[in-house]
This record gives C-alpha cells, sequence and structure tokens, in this order.
C-alpha cells in the first residue's frame, strides 16, 4: 500500500509540475527580416540619384554660345565666335547625369560632350572626355531658372 501512496504521489506531483504555468517566451526576431529603418538608411545612401532630364532642361549661355536644352530631349545652339552658326539636335543625359551628350540633326557635326557641373552649369568636354582647352562653361540664364 505504501508503494501505492509513493507512486501516486509522484504522479500527483507530475501532474502539478505540467500544470504549472509557465512564463512565456519572448518572441524571437526573426534574423531575416531587420528592422524598418535597418532597411531603409542603406538602401538610401547606396542607391544612386536618378538624373530628371525634364528637370534638367532649360537655357544656358557663356561668351559666345547659347544653348537651350528642352525637356523632350531637344536642343538648339547659337553660336558667335566663328560668325553665327546654329544648330539643333537631340540631348541625352550619359552616367546617370554627369554628363550630357548632344547628337545634331547635321550628321556632318560631330557630337559634343559636357560635363555637368552643377545644376546651374555645364563644360565643354573634348572628344577624350576631358575638359576642353578652348570650352568655357556654360551657365543658366537666370530667366530660365
Amino acid at each position: 500500500m505504501k508503494l501505492k501512496l509513493l507512486a501516486l504521489a509522484c504522479l500527483a506531483t507530475l501532474a502539478i509540475a505540467g500544470c504549472k504555468p509557465q512564463p512565456p517566451a519572448e518572441p524571437a526576431a526573426p534574423a531575416a527580416a531587420p528592422a524598418p529603418a535597418e532597411v531603409a538608411a542603406p538602401a538610401v545612401a547606396d542607391a544612386p540619384i536618378e538624373f530628371s532630364q525634364k528637370a534638367f532642361a532649360g537655357s544656358f549661355s557663356g561668351a559666345d554660345t547659347k544653348l537651350m536644352l528642352a525637356a523632350d530631349g531637344s536642343y538648339q545652339i547659337a553660336e558667335t565666335h566663328q560668325g553665327e552658326k546654329k544648330g539643333d539636335g537631340t540631348w541625352t543625359a550619359e552616367e546617370n547625369g554627369k554628363r550630357v551628350r548632344l547628337d545634331p540633326n547635321s550628321k556632318s557635326e560631330e557630337d559634343r560632350l559636357y560635363e555637368i557641373v552643377g545644376n546651374d552649369e555645364i563644360r565643354l568636354l573634348g572628344k577624350d572626355g576631358q575638359p576642353a582647352a578652348s570650352g568655357p562653361s556654360l551657365k543658366r540664364d537666370a530667366a530660365a531658372k
């Protein structure tokens, strides 16, 4: 009989221990899902800023050159250093807004490259992509802002 009581006491102890409420476990944070702030910051820092052709379009001029970059990708240029010379064609941004290429409609003329110095200034580059010795920079006209 003592053996039965001892077995019953053990079972009761196990039953009570099994029913004892356990403290809630802290939910484990998934390792693959970082907090939203951690996701946004690196993505913004690493992502290049996109160049907006429409926003950059405008009128630029220098000592003897007047260049109009239209938002639709066309351009008109007038130069007076060797007499009155006009031209037109299309322009595109290269290297995500670091350079502008003028592609003239007249195929007897060569493409021109301009370095974008800032939102209000571009500088003529040579065929090799280096600043041209005789190419002054063109500044955005104040009325075109």
